[in-house]
């Protein structure tokens, strides 16, 4: 009898799962179909620079309501482009993450519109332990002898000569996903011309450190430099005020007073007269 009971519960679960599998079925049936298109992606990671070939690339479909603005729908378009930032696998390729037609591959494909790149020596320590990557923004920091004119002696001072400079490329390499510190020799920055006139006169007064800075702050800080006292918080002496040059008048020493003289009166024959000494 328990099994009878269990069976029929198993064939009422059977049946009403069928009916939901129909109803189902036949609700996707009636719903409008998604329109869809083409896009063109990355078949593989691709770095800045890097000359564009087929073999890097696919095809994906992409709902048509939802397609990125500068996509491309055809691999042929894309042969030969350069792309100005990395790519990763499965990413589509967008007209404005690319280098103008006609580019040549290499880093100068990579530089913006108006900017210039520059390279400086670094060490472990300038070079911010190796964790300024290309696509990091650094400040970049000088210490120089400032000259403080009139002969007098110059004072050592660190100050900040640029800020949010994109970092290019550390050494040769500019691929930008890798989040391993390396340690090199010469970063190369994108600054604008005049910029890269300040870092070029800035390395040749004193040495160089660069500052690594948030990826999101693009907030200026103008300061004006710390000086050793400053550092080391030596308050420096309130210079006396000096006071205008006037003629100085000497006036003559008083005359001394005349010593008192003693005085004695005569009286001789009914006249008197008088004798001091």
């Amino acid at each position: 009898m328990k099994n009878l009971k269990a069976l029929g519960l198993i064939v009422a679960a059977l049946i009403l799962g069928l009916a939901a599998a129909a109803y189902a079925t036949g609700w996707v049936s009636r719903q409008p179909g998604v329109a869809s298109s083409k896009v063109v992606v990355a078949a593989v990671d691709i770095e800045p620079g890097t000359k564009i070939n087929q073999e890097m690339l696919s095809t994906l479909d992409w709902p048509a309501s939802a397609m990125p603005p500068g996509a491309f729908t055809d691999i042929k378009e894309l042969q030969d482009r350069v792309p100005r930032f990395g790519v990763v696998r499965g990413e589509p390729l967008l007209e404005r993450k690319l280098a103008p037609q006609g580019t040549l591959g290499g880093l100068s494909a990579v530089i913006a519109e108006g900017k210039r790149a520059i390279t400086v020596r670094v060490n472990e320590v300038v070079g911010v332990a190796g964790f300024a990557l290309p696509g990091n923004y650094v400040d970049v920091m000088v210490n120089a002898q400032q000259d403080q004119g009139s002969g007098a002696q110059p004072k050592p001072i660190s100050k900040t000569v640029l800020e949010r400079v994109l970092v290019l490329a550390v050494a040769q390499e500019a691929a930008r996903d890798d989040t391993k510190p390396k340690v090199v020799s010469a970063v190369t920055l994108e600054v604008s011309l005049e910029d890269a006139e300040k870092l070029d006169l800035a390395r040749s007064v004193g040495t160089l450190s660069l500052v690594l800075r948030n990826q999101v702050d693009k907030q200026p800080v103008t300061t004006s430099g710390v000086t050793k006292n400053e550092l080391f918080g030596d308050k420096q002496a309130a210079a006396a005020p000096v006071a205008a040059a006037r003629p100085h008048r000497v006036s003559a020493p008083a005359a001394a007073p005349a010593p008192k003289r003693a005085c004695v009166e005569v009286t001789q024959h009914g006249a008197s007269t008088l004798s001091c000494f």
